[in-house]
């Protein structure tokens, strides 16, 4: 059993707190440091304690940290955040370096159509596909092609494609990824894959999968149950392959979910997208959840990929009444951006939704721009005249260009998913 015990821990130095090596104590109970991370202004520390009577219980320590003169103790107002108090937003990046730091990523240009349609032809498909979802780009070590994993939805539920290019505009060659879960499983639904462990988060970096114990990992959201669109997006599962196009279950069992004794009130009905971050060799695990009209934005923490706990302090990006994001801050994508980290989300506000941007130097502090990146309805085509979201991000060094894949809805009359397809917009121009 999985069970939260969580505290924040105040001091003051000069320099960072350095984590602990993997140590035990031993008296009734074992306890042992099976995870650390040493970063500004947070340390992190996990804890995996095995009683006498078996079990074992995983718990999470954060200790803010005095770096220099400037000490970022902001506890107090998170917890007030996820008190469901929507007044209580912390500020921790300050709006001229908000404004720096968004300034590369404005200013796009959009590819005039779908890059991926709404209605692929894909393998051992009968049923009319409605829609195609939920992009995620990534690379494999020694091939010098572009995947893109998809999610077609077909009425019923979903199952993961993927596409493949050398020229990131130009999409084909589809294959089946990772298919419906067994009947009666917890998967059964649909398994979204998207989630992968790459060898490096550099935002202009290569998203070249990792293999760890001679396999490719990531992790994928699931449903459990068919029948419609979304129907029981319970939480995340556990995903490997041998090649990076083939995917299958790495444990039998979800491994974070709305039935976690850690789950928040914020994440209790659904919990959607995963987006996996390693760093210093232990995992985060960045989603979004539901509870009631609201979707917001949370991490989970890892030492192992198996057993996750929701990070206290959650939601990280809360909703803002009155702002572009103040229905939804939905689907995190994070990036190493320099000395800090970018994180590009979708909010839902002002009648549609939008590509947003937030900034951390923690991983689990964060700042969001109350401006959008991109506008939903910005295609003057009509491309994403109801929705622009769900992103995926990848740089070009051949022409210094980003490429920002992301679900573009046009909002087809009688299509539940709306008509929605894969659409484009990248930094520059582009031929």
């Amino acid at each position: 059993m999985k069970k939260l015990m969580a505290g924040f821990l105040f001091i003051a130095a000069a320099a960072l707190v350095q984590a602990a090596d993997p140590a035990s104590q031993t008296n009734q109970n074992t306890t042992i440091v099976v995870g650390a991370v040493s970063e500004a202004p947070l340390s992190y520390q996990w804890y995996k304690t095995n009683p006498p009577d078996g079990g074992a219980t995983y718990s999470v320590i954060l200790t803010n940290v005095t770096v220099g003169a400037t000490a970022v103790t902001n506890a107090p107002a998170r917890r007030a955040a996820n008190t469901n108090n929507p007044t209580v937003i912390p500020t921790l990046i300050d709006a001229e370096t908000l404004a720096k730091w968004s300034a590369p990523y404005r200013g796009w240009t959009y590819w005039p159509t779908h890059v991926l349609p709404a209605r692929p032809m894909l393998p051992g498909v009968t049923n009319k596909i409605l829609g195609t979802d939920i992009p995620t780009v990534f690379q494999i070590p020694g091939d010098d092609k572009y995947y893109m994993s998809f999610v077609a939805f077909e009425g019923t539920g979903y199952q993961s494609y993927i596409a493949e290019s050398t020229n990131l505009t130009d999409w084909g060659n589809y294959k089946l990824g990772m298919e419906f879960g067994p009947t009666n499983e917890y998967d059964f639904g649909g398994r979204v894959i998207g989630a992968f462990l790459y060898e490096d988060y550099d935002i202009k970096g290569p998203k070249v999968l990792k293999k760890m114990d001679g396999k490719y990992w990531g992790l994928y959201s699931y449903y459990g149950k068919r029948g419609g669109y979304e129907q029981s997006p319970d939480g995340h599962g556990l995903a490997c392959s041998d090649d990076g196009l083939h995917w299958r279950r790495a444990v039998d069992h979800p491994v974070l979910n709305i039935h976690d004794p850690d789950c928040g009130q914020w994440e209790s009905n659904r919990i959607y997208m995963p987006w996996l971050v390693e760093y210093r060799g232990k995992f985060f695990d960045f989603y979004n959840a539901a509870y009631k009209n609201h979707e917001q934005t949370g991490v989970a923490f890892s030492a192992d990929l198996i057993h996750w706990i929701h990070y206290p302090a959650n939601p990280i990006i809360p909703n803002r009444p009155g702002g572009y994001d103040s229905g939804f801050a939905s689907d995190p994508k994070v990036y190493r951006d320099g000395d800090h980290w970018t994180m590009f989300y979708f909010g839902v506000g002002m009648r549609s939704a939008h590509i947003m941007i937030a900034f951390s130097r923690d991983l689990v502090n964060w700042t969001a721009d109350p401006e959008p990146l991109y506008k939903g309805g910005g295609n003057p085509s009509g491309l994403d005249k109801q929705y622009a979201h769900k992103t995926t991000l990848i740089y070009n060094p051949k022409n210094d260009t980003f490429y920002l894949f992301y679900d573009a809805v046009p909002g087809e009359k009688g299509n539940i998913a709306g008509g929605r397809g894969i659409g484009l917009i990248t930094s520059k121009p582009i031929n």
